[in-house]
């Protein structure tokens, strides 16, 4: 792009680094808003859809205002035609991406149901996972790995995010170092090519929200080692952690690693073919 192209914006911001950070600081702000408050809505039907609501729209208008500006094109990758039909799909596949995983984590006895959970906590769930899901898929895929992704290629950025996406998970309560190192594998890099694979966040952010939602709001599973949220049924994990994921959850499974290995090389696999 020529410095021409820039010129609505003010001398400091024409840098690309410039507004790379701009980017990167303002929705790693929004994530650091959205946590606390969408803590307090846990449990709470309403408030838990609201707070996601909101959270969510506020980072799809943030996010389509500020690269629409700072980069002076069209968002595509947010565009809001493709985004109910985009979403549904992609929500379909997290649900039966983290299906297989627990099933598979059942069949090895890992995963036992202690009892019914509540339907008032799985709509907060659902509600507060939408929020989780915009904000971090713009952070991560949107800003850091498209960026990334631009100045040093596709490898690089699905391990820079993908290391940095798991070291978010270690600011959870009962966060482990193995736990953090599997999300990065597992969900990093699924969603870096899912990104990668559709030029779209209507993919990650789908696919992010019904595998929280399934392992959460469904099978009552503890999420990345964060505190419960509420689902239909009382999750708790049995046997060896490999196994079952332990504490952290599900997640931190060798299945889960190797479920969520094996969709990335499927995504990126039908990109290149493409």
């Amino acid at each position: 792009m020529t410095s021409t192209e820039f010129a609505h914006l003010p001398h400091w911001l024409r840098p690309a680094g410039v507004r790379g950070l701009l980017l990167l600081l303002a929705f790693a702000g929004l994530l650091l808003v959205a946590g606390p408050i969408e803590s307090a809505a846990a449990g709470h039907a309403v408030a838990g859809l609201l707070v996601g609501a909101a959270v969510a729209t506020a980072g799809v208008v943030g996010y389509r205002a500020l690269v629409g500006w700072l980069e002076r094109r069209p968002v595509h990758e947010l565009a809001l035609g493709p985004a109910p039909s985009g979403l549904l799909r992609a929500f379909g596949l997290g649900l039966l991406l983290f299906g297989i995983v627990i099933g598979l984590i059942a069949m090895c006895g890992g995963y036992r149901i202690a009892g019914w959970g509540s339907l008032t906590g799985t709509i907060a769930t659902f509600g507060l996972m939408c929020g989780v899901a915009v904000t971090e898929e713009i952070l991560f895929r949107g800003v850091l790995f498209r960026l990334i992704q631009q100045w040093a290629g596709t490898a690089v950025a699905l391990t820079v995010s993908g290391v940095l996406f798991g070291a978010l998970h270690l600011l959870n309560p009962g966060a482990t170092l193995w736990g953090a190192l599997a999300i990065a594998v597992e969900a990093g890099v699924l969603l870096g090519a899912a990104y990668t694979a559709s030029r779209s966040l209507w993919l990650p952010i789908g696919l992010h929200l019904g595998w929280n939602f399934a392992e959460s709001g469904l099978f009552g599973a503890t999420l990345s080692g964060s505190a419960f949220h509420g689902g239909l049924v009382q999750g708790v994990p049995h046997g060896p952690s490999l196994i079952s994921g332990g504490g952290f959850g599900p997640e931190a499974s060798i299945f889960a690693i190797t479920v969520g290995v094996a969709a990335s090389v499927w995504l990126l696999r039908s990109d290149r073919s493409r």
